[in-house]
């Protein structure tokens, strides 16, 4: 209506306009014709080009198709427990997340670990069903990490495939359990090289690289005796929690396994600032470390040789025989030299079926313990066990606290840590020692320092370091503001 409006005033204006204007409407009539001819000419150009830049965008059709067809399940969905579980995994993660960014809704859906098969690309054998072939960032931050794996470092490799062996059986049957898909058994290669000793910088421990707030959130026991990041099994079934708790929040493997990697905090927080709907597309930007980028290409590469390694090259692997064993439940505390003796197996083997296990018993602090011993041997161990009297199946040493003793001192007298000696007698480190008190220490022997005893003891050296200079520097600045005072006269006028 207002161009109707405005072209009728523009008509009613030209009887207006004066006759000496005439030349100009004239010319300005061979330029209209001009412009109308060159247009002509131009236009299939544009035609040609909007035509192209119409191919480019074509994926956001599609993205819309697959959103409506694949629901993702969000946070506020989830049972209260486990929604106030992700809230607090980690210091990235926001204090709410009911304002949460675009998330990856393309075709990576499930209900059952059947239906990640279902959605499977066809033209590869890719894990969980992610789709990359159509992507030419993630081809080639794939194929780089293929080439990695069966070029450059296939010796390195190759180890982790044939110790894979040893654990992946049961690794599947804890994910078939909780209903996870079982090609999530290769994240352990990435992650560890399927060590369970393995030890990370930041500190993670285990064939699933656990820190230790995430592990104890979702039940594995970390104390002075034992460590159970770093059991197959045990480990296997926190992972399997947490990987599935990241999946029901984002909706996508690829934006799980990078939530795993980095921490769900800052995942959301790089979709959120990226606008993102998809986790090719955080490749480009700078909201994600390097780490992240390379890891869930480096997961798919590795489980893809997994799958299939002769086609990859990797022929004549010597792989482990897979972990079998017996459990016997003990209702006391017991060494593990008692365990190899009555299994009639060796130190070594028991560590190694073990590998929670921290020190040199099993742990004191709870009323019965499993282990596992090597398989067919429970019927011996049982009734070897029994011959041996309770009060001799496990070690102690104990220290007896004279006048003036205080846990520095019997620390230094026993050559045993203060942390120790605290650990050993549940203690908080704020009682008094009282004379005559008998004090619990290692045995003669026994005892050694982990690395995990080694990296705390560090941190500790570092911490104290750090707060020395901190005092220096703030004593030297007072010194020179005394010294400035004492320099100054005062002068009083007459």
């Amino acid at each position: 209506m207002n161009g109707d409006c405005q072209k009728s005033e523009v008509r009613n204006q030209k009887p207006e306009i004066k006759t000496k204007n005439s030349d100009k409407k004239v010319l300005c009539s061979v330029f209209y014709v001009l412009f109308s001819v060159l247009c002509f000419l131009v236009v299939p150009a544009h035609a040609d080009v909007s035509k192209g830049s119409a191919d480019l965008p074509a994926q956001s059709p599609e993205l819309k198709t697959q959103k409506a067809d694949n629901s993702v399940i969000t946070v506020a969905e989830l049972s209260v427990d486990k929604h106030s579980t992700i809230s607090q995994k980690t210091s990235e993660t926001p204090e709410t997340l009911t304002n949460q960014p675009n998330i990856d809704k393309t075709g990576e859906g499930h209900d059952t670990a059947n239906s990640f098969n279902d959605n499977q690309d066809k033209n590869t054998n890719a894990p969980l069903g992610i789709s990359y072939k159509s992507n030419e960032t993630a081809i080639k931050a794939i194929e780089k990490n293929i080439t990695l794996f069966k070029d450059k470092i296939k010796k390195r490799f190759s180890v982790w495939l044939e110790r894979s062996a040893k654990y992946v059986e049961i690794m599947q049957d804890v994910l078939r359990e909780k209903g996870m898909p079982e090609e999530l058994v290769f994240l352990p290669i990435v992650e560890s090289g399927f060590n369970l000793n393995a030890y990370s910088p930041a500190r993670a421990v285990g064939p699933w690289q656990f820190i230790a707030s995430t592990a104890k959130r979702y039940g594995l026991v970390i104390d002075w005796w034992r460590d159970e990041r770093k059991d197959p099994v045990k480990s296997t079934h926190a992972a399997a929690e947490y990987l599935k708790d990241l999946y029901n929040m984002f909706g996508s493997w690829k934006l799980a396994l990078a939530a795993y990697n980095a921490g769900e905090g800052k995942i959301m927080k790089a979709l959120k600032r990226t606008g993102a709907e998809d986790y090719w597309s955080l490749l480009n930007t700078k909201q994600i470390r390097n780490e992240t980028k390379e890891y869930v290409p480096r997961y798919i590469a590795a489980s893809m040789i997994a799958s299939t390694p002769e086609e990859y090259g990797f022929h004549d692997l010597a792989y482990h025989e897979p972990l079998e064993y017996d459990e016997v439940t003990l209702n006391s505390p017991v060494d593990i030299e008692v365990i190899a003796e009555c299994a009639e197996s060796a130190v070594e083997d028991i560590r190694e079926l073990n590998p929670e296990l921290r020190r040199w018993s099993t742990p004191p602090n709870v009323s019965n313990y499993t282990i596992r011993i090597p398989q067919g041997s429970k019927e011996n161990f049982i009734e070897n066990l029994n011959e041996i009297p309770v009060e001799e199946r496990f070690s102690i040493d104990t220290y007896r606290v004279k006048n003036g003793d205080n846990l520095k001192k019997v620390a230094k007298k026993t050559g045993v840590p203060v942390n120790v000696i605290l650990a050993l007698n549940s203690m908080s480190g704020i009682e008094s020692l009282d004379a005559g008190e008998e004090i619990k220490i290692p045995p003669r022997g026994k005892y050694y320092d982990d690395i995990d005893d080694k990296m705390s003891a560090k941190k500790v050296s570092y911490s104290k370091k750090i707060s020395r200079k901190k005092s220096g520097k703030s004593n030297k600045k007072s010194a020179k503001k005394v010294s400035k005072t004492k320099g100054k006269v005062k002068t009083k006028k007459i």
